[in-house]
């Protein structure tokens, strides 16, 4: 059957959706920035392609550094007068600021999907976990607060463009919540729009936020190195993050680091492939488009057969497609694993990627095709990517020991414990790592071994596990670490020691290590 964009849901109308919701943050050819407490129509508009269908879209009106110079010294003045307003107040505004967010949830999360390609069901998540981990820390933070004090500046936050309410916006939230203003950057490959339209809300409840556009380059002096910050936090690559770390380390600044790893999924001695199953699938959500993602697996060779059988059932049966493409007029948007990449670069990238590894001498295990995605007839499809899998990559690979931040995954395959151990550590750090096993004993040996924060035993481990500790080891992570009580510690001061990962070499102890 031929497919059709569900109506209602064109660029344009969502456009004109988000207009009306904030009018004063919106015109119909641009957007604005928010600096010094109000929206102004300065920087200029890049030009953009949406990832769905490469339809042009107005771009980030992209500030210069002078600019970025004053819309910190603005929030710096924000934070003076925030940081004495009582705690009690501060719920009440950051409550009033999830209430509309809660209120333009449906026209967020379809701006999401125009802007970063996510499915319907998964920007609505990106939403829902923004809004719900808010709750938490409003229900925790007179607690959480005892003894501690804001910042003595403005957090500014600089996040990939992956997850722009749950990460950043919650992120933003918490920090308000502590007691300081904070000042956050659109991500240059998309999602301002959304962000755009989440600060309007925060604005209204009266929150001390600075919203800008601009190119890392000529912002980052202001953003990063300002004296007058109280802190950075930062996600996206290694090299970027390693550039900050340095400028911080040398200012003595606070800062939490969150960057790249090579997430992997240990198989050993395991038999309950049907329980398996389900969680590989769900791994492919969002094209594996982000930090926690496990795009390699390290197999005990004597289980490859069983393996194979249950993973090729897993990864020819993911789907995806257009978004918005639907059968029917009346049907509901699609339920999919994923959309397109963020950018037909990055899809040019990956299938590269791939082509790369089998030239070098990997097996190609499963290539996947476009034809079994859903389309819209005659659509742009450059900017989409088929799940593809190589066996044994060559350690000359350019994505042997770095995540591919796409559908593409990879398995080693091993037949020792010390193989094993050194193959789930081959990124030198990752964020998350989990194994397979029904040996108890083996995940207790290989948990001290590898070198990730978050340790899962037959389950995938997340960013978002609300009241835990989140950090990383190795290289995917530093400075402060960041989740439940230590998020607030991360951007407050007081009589607690603050722990991390930093160049001094101190770390949480183990008995709250991830």
């Amino acid at each position: 059957m031929t497919l059709i964009l569900k109506p209602g849901t064109e660029w344009n109308t969502v456009a004109a959706r988000a207009r009306a919701l904030a009018p004063e943050a919106f015109d119909i050819d641009r957007f604005s920035n928010f600096i010094g407490g109000e929206w102004k129509a300065v920087g200029q508009p890049g030009e953009h392609v949406n990832p769905v269908d490469q339809a042009p879209i107005p771009g980030p009106p992209r500030i210069d550094h002078d600019a970025a110079v004053e819309a910190v010294a603005d929030a710096v003045g924000q934070h003076r007068e925030w940081a004495v307003v009582p705690l009690d107040e501060r719920i009440a505004r950051v409550s009033a600021a999830l209430d509309g967010l809660r209120d333009s949830r449906d026209a967020i999360a379809l701006l999401l999907m125009w802007e970063i390609g996510k499915p319907w069901k998964i920007a609505c998540a990106d939403i829902d976990r923004c809004v719900e981990g808010v709750e938490w820390y409003i229900s925790n933070i007179e607690r959480q607060m005892e003894g501690r004090r804001p910042l003595p500046g403005p957090v500014s936050n600089i996040a990939s463009w992956n997850y722009p309410l749950s990460v950043l916006v919650h992120a933003e939230l918490v920090q308000l919540l502590a007691g300081n203003a904070v000042i956050a950057k659109t991500p240059s490959q998309g999602g301002f729009h959304a962000l755009t339209l989440a600060h309007a809300m925060m604005a209204r409840a009266g929150l001390p936020v600075t919203l800008v556009s601009g190119v890392g380059s000529e912002l980052g002096d202001a953003l990063i190195s300002s004296p007058d910050l109280g802190a950075l936090a930062f996600v996206g690559g290694r090299s970027n993050g390693r550039a900050a770390a340095v400028t911080l380390a040398n200012f003595g600044k606070r800062h939490i680091l969150e960057q790249e790893g090579l997430n992997a999924w240990g198989v050993w001695d395991f038999s309950q492939w049907d329980d398996l199953a389900p969680l590989l699938r769900k791994g492919f959500e969002y094209a594996k488009q982000r930090c926690t993602a496990y795009p390699r697996y390290v197999v005990q060779r004597r289980l490859f057969p069983d393996f194979l059988q249950m993973y090729l059932s897993v990864i020819g049966n993911v789907r995806f497609g257009h978004p918005f493409a639907v059968e029917d007029a009346g049907d509901d948007l699609p339920d999919l694993e994923f959309g397109p990449v963020i950018q037909k670069t990055k899809a040019s990238e990956l299938r590269g990627q791939y082509n790369e590894a089998i030239t070098m001498g990997g097996v190609p295990l499963y290539h996947g095709d476009l034809s079994k995605g859903k389309f819209l007839p005659g659509q742009d499809l450059a900017a989409y990517v088929a799940p593809a899998c190589v066996l044994e990559p060559p350690r000359a690979w350019s994505l042997h020991h770095s995540e591919p931040f796409g559908p593409i995954d990879s398995i080693v395959l091993v037949d020792t414990e010390a193989e094993f151990i050194a193959a789930m550590n081959v990124s030198n750090g990752s964020l998350v790592s989990s194994v397979a096993t029904d040996d108890a004993a083996f995940a207790a040996r290989v948990r001290e071994e590898v070198q990730s924060f978050k340790f899962g035993i037959n389950r995938p481990r997340s960013r978002g596990d609300r009241e835990e500790v989140f950090g990383g080891r190795g290289a995917s992570w530093r400075g402060a670490f960041v989740g439940g009580d230590l998020l607030v510690d991360s951007v407050t001061d007081g009589d607690r020691a603050l722990y991390g990962n930093f160049a001094d070499g101190s770390r949480y102890p183990d008995t709250l290590d991830g």
